[in-house]
C-alpha cells in the first residue's frame, strides 16, 4: 500500500468493481472519461482481469481513506517502458466528488512519487477535455505543463471539444 497524508493507494480488488463501475457509469463523471459508453459488469470484470493478469502497460490503484473505504481510482496507463512515459489518470467517485481539494491532490502526489521514484518513469502526461476545468486547474496545481491542444477531438453535449495535453517531468519535481 502506498500512503499519503489523507489517502492511500492499494491494489484494486474484485470487491471494488461494483462501486468503480457505478462511478464510471455515472453520467456526471462519465463525460470526462475517454470510454464514453456505459459498461456492464462483464466488461468491468474483463478489464480487471486484463490489468491483473496480462497488462504490463497499466498500473491501476484503488484510492482509499484512513478507514480503508474506497474513494476512487488512480492509475498509470499506456506505460511506455522504453521511453519511460505514462498516461496519468485519477478521479474520486465517492459522493460524486470527481476532483476535490484534499483527497485527489493527496492521492495524485502519492501516484506521482510512485511513478518517478519507484517505477523510474521520466514523463507523465494526461489528456483533458477543454470543458473539464476542474482537472485543468488540478493538473496546473500539481505542476503539470500544457504541452499543446488537439482541436475538436471529443464529441460531448452536442458539440466538439478540444483536448489539452499536459505533462510533468521527473525533473520538474523539487527534491
Amino acid at each position: 500500500m502506498l500512503k499519503g497524508r489523507y489517502t492511500a493507494l492499494r491494489a484494486i480488488e474484485k470487491e471494488d468493481l461494483s462501486d468503480l463501475l457505478a462511478w464510471r457509469n455515472e453520467p456526471k463523471l462519465r463525460r470526462y472519461f475517454r470510454e464514453y459508453r456505459e459498461l456492464n459488469f462483464e466488461q468491468q470484470m474483463h478489464w480487471f482481469e486484463h490489468i491483473v493478469n496480462n497488462d504490463i502497460s497499466t498500473r491501476m490503484f484503488a484510492i482509499v481513506d484512513s478507514q480503508k473505504e474506497l474513494l476512487g481510482a488512480a492509475g498509470l496507463c499506456y506505460i511506455d517502458w522504453i521511453n519511460r512515459t505514462a498516461d496519468f489518470s485519477i478521479y474520486i467517485g465517492k459522493d460524486g466528488l470527481y476532483i476535490d481539494e484534499l483527497l485527489a491532490p493527496d492521492a495524485a502526489k502519492v501516484m506521482i512519487e510512485y511513478a518517478f521514484e519507484e517505477l523510474g518513469l521520466n514523463r507523465l502526461w494526461s489528456e483533458i477535455y477543454s470543458f473539464d476545468q476542474a482537472k485543468v486547474k488540478f493538473f496546473n496545481a500539481l505542476g503539470f505543463q500544457l504541452d499543446g491542444t488537439h482541436r475538436q477531438t471529443h464529441w460531448a453535449e452536442k458539440k466538439w471539444h478540444d483536448s489539452f495535453f499536459f505533462s510533468l517531468l521527473a525533473t520538474d519535481i523539487q527534491p
